[in-house]
């Protein structure tokens, strides 16, 4: 068998689930057309098997031909053998297509996730990730797998109708009404179904962020005694899953008792019908035990397409999901040439924010989402008109390593502490190897020490130490000394622009406040802008930009703006919006 996964899965198509799982089936079409093949051929020859035992039943058992009869237990050997021999090899195809289905769908998937990079979990929760990782696949896979037996049961069904028309018209017309009968009858089934497995994937996906949140969070959940509280809102949202997922099996088994209930009809009425020939002579012995074969026979195939409309219909859903996540695009790509002298004065032309080279400028902002907003275009991870040194920063090369974008969902990497923190090609790793510090006196460790003094995180390094192995996220920290070490790292990399969001959001105000006096110091001489509401941040900047419904709407030092602008100070004091006189 080919081996998989492919090297390059290829483009998908995007456009809608349909389309998507169309683009999985033409990307391989000779397995799907294989198997289909397969399909028809292990269904036929069960098909014809009601057909030999009739005629043996007529030409040899009825008629006392020896001879007869065994060439017809021949043919019947013949059809074993062949229906055998196709369901192997048909099988094998359809576990080829399933695999192959899903294994492409996670290169797509992961080559996206991938490509995304930051964008990844600001669009979409982890919970939902997972479960297009995890569940999605295997019901993409199973729609390739159904095709073959699919397409068997349809050919299958259609030669049964042909046979009992050739034989006799009123049986082969009871069939050929019947069929589509019962998928009309059962189409309407498919839409609630499908409905509430999609409402019930999505609850599913939004427990299992929570899940994830709550395991890298345990910790401090304990620490501040809300482990009750985060696990009766979990327990209250499982109900929520369990009350979903009961709806759609109730779904799901009506539509499975459809197709046991309106098959079985079906074959009650040709049997009926079959028994009422034969008591009046119109049909052989032989016809009437082949027919009665045919009607028991036409329970796989019939039974076989209420699967498959199962099972596409939960490919669609997760399809769906799929799609979604391919149509993010990511943040805009850094790809210019200019390069502006430095040190170059940011101008964000959207709100009016003005950032003079080489100090501190604070940003506060009424709505929060604002000074997100900002950031997001400083850093050109939104678009919009920004410039740097008189040039649009879209035509600046290498943004990304001068302007540095710090947000509390940035995570810390598993690892050596040490190596997790230092910036890049500091040499942090050299000195770790055996598991001892690196040379204090190398100009890595020095600008990590200064920038662990500056977020106040000395503290944290001395009980864990440098060569301390950082788990997933950081999770063995708690929410400050997470915040703080994610502040070192930023002020380790030591960018010509440093943006930071809310820094201090997370630790007491002691903490805070040396922090805010450190701060300054450790970018002496580089551009920093902090986007906070905090008094304590507010006061050390040099200078603050007072933001309101996107806009800078005041300038100037906090103290003065306290006085001077009633809103900004009903912004950082938390009080009521006042009119000044």
């Amino acid at each position: 068998m080919k081996s998989l996964p492919e090297k390059d899965p290829g483009s998908p198509d995007r456009r809608s689930p349909a389309r998507y799982l169309l683009w999985l089936l033409r990307g391989q079409w000779r397995s799907a057309a294989g198997g289909a093949a397969l399909g028809v051929l292990w269904m036929l020859s069960q098909a014809l098997m009601p057909a030999a035992i009739g005629r043996a039943i007529d030409e040899g058992v009825t008629a006392k031909d020896e001879g007869a009869l065994l060439a017809w237990a021949g043919v019947l050997l013949a059809l074993g053998t062949v229906q055998a021999v196709t369901g192997v090899t048909r099988h094998r195809l359809a576990v080829f297509n399933w695999l192959s289905a899903a294994y492409r769908t996670v290169q797509v998937v992961t080559r996206q996730a991938t490509r995304l990079g930051g964008t990844l979990p600001k669009r979409l929760s982890a919970g939902e990730v997972v479960s297009v990782g995890i569940s999605d696949v295997a019901h993409i896979g199973d729609v390739l797998d159904i095709v073959a037996r699919g397409t068997g049961a349809v050919v299958a069904i259609v030669a049964v109708a042909g046979i009992l028309l050739a034989t006799s018209p009123p049986l082969g017309l009871i069939v050929l009404v019947g069929v589509p009968v019962i998928l009309a009858v059962a189409a309407p089934l498919l839409r609630p179904y499908r409905e509430r497995e999609q409402a019930h994937r999505e609850l599913v996906g939004e427990l299992n962020t929570h899940a994830t949140d709550l395991v890298a969070g345990l910790r401090v959940l304990r620490g501040i005694g809300g482990e009750r509280l985060f696990a009766g809102r979990y327990r209250a949202e499982s109900r929520r899953v369990r009350d979903a997922g009961t709806a759609a099996a109730w779904a799901e088994s009506r539509l499975s008792g459809a197709e046991v209930l309106l098959p079985g009809l079906l074959i009650a009425v040709v049997t009926w019908a079959g028994a009422r020939l034969a008591a009046d002579g119109q049909i052989s012995v032989g016809q009437l035990v082949a027919f009665y074969g045919y009607a028991v026979f036409l329970i796989a195939p019939l039974k076989t397409l209420g699967e498959a409309a199962g099972k596409v219909t939960k490919g669609l859903v997760a399809a769906g999901r799929v799609v979604r996540m391919l149509e993010i695009d990511p943040e805009l790509p850094a790809a210019g040439t200019a390069r502006p002298a430095a040190p170059a004065e940011l101008i964000d032309i959207a709100s009016g924010l003005v950032v003079r080279p080489g100090r501190v400028t604070a940003v506060a902002a009424a709505d929060p989402r604002d000074a997100q907003a900002i950031a997001d275009r400083l850093g050109r991870y939104a678009d919009g008109e920004v410039s740097l040194g008189g040039v649009p920063l879209h035509t600046v090369a290498d943004v990304r390593t001068r302007i540095l974008v710090a947000v509390n969902e940035d995570r810390l990497f598993t690892g050596p502490l040490a190596e997790s923190l230092a910036p890049p090609g500091a040499g942090m790793a050299a000195g770790m190897a055996d598991g001892r510090a690196a040379d204090t006196g190398s100009p890595g460790r020095a600008s990590l020490e200064a920038a662990l003094r500056a977020a106040n995180a000395e503290d944290i390094v001395a009980s864990s130490g440098l060569d301390a192995h950082v788990a997933e996220a950081g999770r063995e920290f708690s929410g400050g000394q997470q915040q703080r070490l994610r502040l070192a790292r930023a002020l380790a990399a030591d960018p010509e622009i440093l943006v930071l969001v809310e820094p201090t959001s997370a630790v007491d105000a002691h903490t805070e406040a040396r922090i805010a006096d450190r701060l300054a110091a450790a970018r002496a001489g580089r551009t920093t802008v902090v986007c906070t509401t905090s008094p304590l941040m507010l006061d050390r900047a040099a200078h603050v930009a007072f933001v309101q419904d996107g806009l800078v709407v005041a300038e100037g030092t906090h103290r003065d703006l306290l006085e001077t602008e009633s809103r900004y100070a009903a912004t950082v004091t938390r009080g009521e919006t006042t009119t000044r006189a």
